[in-house]
């Protein structure tokens, strides 16, 4: 996994590796995903009794907790500081825009087990196949799937735990920016589908596999045998971690394929032209929620901003209400009467043209980025 963020000429990137922990750092993990998460649902339960108290803002940070609460010590100290900071982030966001919702307690088998911790004078290094980290002497196996460049500076370390009890280390790096923009020659319109992903202007389909259809009759026994299980029970613990070893495979598959196939489009396309689409009232609207959180088409998206980011190209997005379906790509003409999704073929009234539904709106997708881009 990769993402990126820009800051003037410096960027920032990040890696995502497997590590393999002794018994002995499994433990320090356990440890801290427990504090850091305590800290978190303490300091804003102070928050909430100091407001409904005095109508005030209380700024209390961790180290305030770390004399009551004397095993605080034992983990890293950054990381509660990190906690810190989601918190604040969780609370500004709130006050920005309320629609986000107040900043809930987080619970310990719902939310997911990570802790971040920075980089201050060289206390975390990559020897090797090996990860060193502040609090744990020890080095960490790591597999370094990915060559880093020498350039890159080590910013901070997120380590994390998946349901299925695979332990992650994501690492931050910053580097110099020096991406020149290239000019766009070469353009592509990609139309949503909801069992295809996307039909491109071209008239080739991307013909994604449907993975979670794939799993789906394993996956509803699994769940079946978990839900009859006693909670609390080691049998319940061990089918809970099979079934999320499916989901797993399904999000891997699923990210897998939607990594190979943005790259190829950045790769072959100065360009790319997409619908600014609202995918989460797509699914609720139209009762596709299954098959559009399937193919992954909001991943998608992301993939290709920062793959077009990195190598000075782009991608561009046309109006949702931008009526893709309706106009004649060869001549221009709206044709108000192509509304219902049933309709997958239509005849121009003006030019006679016959048109595929799909393909024709990538092509109007296209040219309308090559407008948006061009001038």
């Amino acid at each position: 996994m990769v993402r990126k963020a820009k800051s003037d000429s410096l960027s920032k990137k990040a890696y995502k590796f497997r590590i393999y922990p002794s018994e002995e750092q499994k433990i320090f993990f356990a440890k801290t995903f427990g504090c850091t998460r305590f800290i978190y649902n303490q300091m804003l339960a102070d928050k909430i009794s100091y407001y409904e108290k005095t109508k005030g803002m209380l700024h209390n940070t961790p180290a305030q907790y770390k004399k009551k609460y004397l095993w605080l010590k034992e983990v890293d100290s950054l990381a509660l500081t990190n906690a810190q900071k989601n918190l604040e982030t969780a609370y500004d966001n709130f006050f920005k825009n309320t629609k986000i919702g107040f900043p809930k307690f987080k619970a310990k088998r719902k939310t997911k087990k990570a802790y971040t911790t920075n980089n201050v004078n060289n206390n975390i290094k990559i020897v090797n196949n090996y990860l060193k980290i502040p609090k744990i002497k020890s080095l960490i196996k790591i597999k370094i799937h990915r060559n880093i460049p020498d350039n890159y500076k080590l910013k901070s370390v997120t380590i994390s735990q998946s349901a299925s009890g695979k332990y992650f280390a994501s690492i931050l790096f910053e580097y110099e920016n020096q991406v020149i923009e290239k000019k766009s020659k070469t353009f592509v319109g990609l139309d949503f589908s909801m069992h295809e992903l996307y039909v491109d202007s071209e008239g080739i389909y991307a013909n994604y596999p449907k993975y979670y259809r794939q799993e789906q009759l394993k996956l509803a026994r699994e769940q079946r045998k978990f839900s009859k299980m006693e909670k609390g029970s080691k049998n319940r613990e061990k089918q809970r971690i099979k079934l999320a070893i499916v989901h797993e495979k399904v999000a891997n598959q699923r990210k897998d394929f939607l990594h190979k196939l943005s790259k190829k489009l950045i790769e072959k396309f100065d360009c790319v032209c997409i619908e600014d689409l609202n995918m989460k009232a797509l699914s609720q609207v139209l009762n596709f929620g299954k098959s559009v959180m399937d193919n992954g088409w909001g991943m998608f998206v992301n993939f290709l901003d920062y793959k077009s980011k990195e190598v000075g190209k782009k991608l561009v997005k046309v109006g949702k209400y931008f009526a893709s379906s309706q106009i004649c790509s060869n001549c221009g003409y709206k044709n108000k009467e192509v509304k219902d999704l049933s309709i997958r073929q239509w005849k121009c009234p003006n030019c006679k043209v016959v048109h595929d539904r799909d393909i024709n709106a990538a092509i109007n997708i296209r040219n309308e980025g090559m407008r948006i881009v061009l001038g």
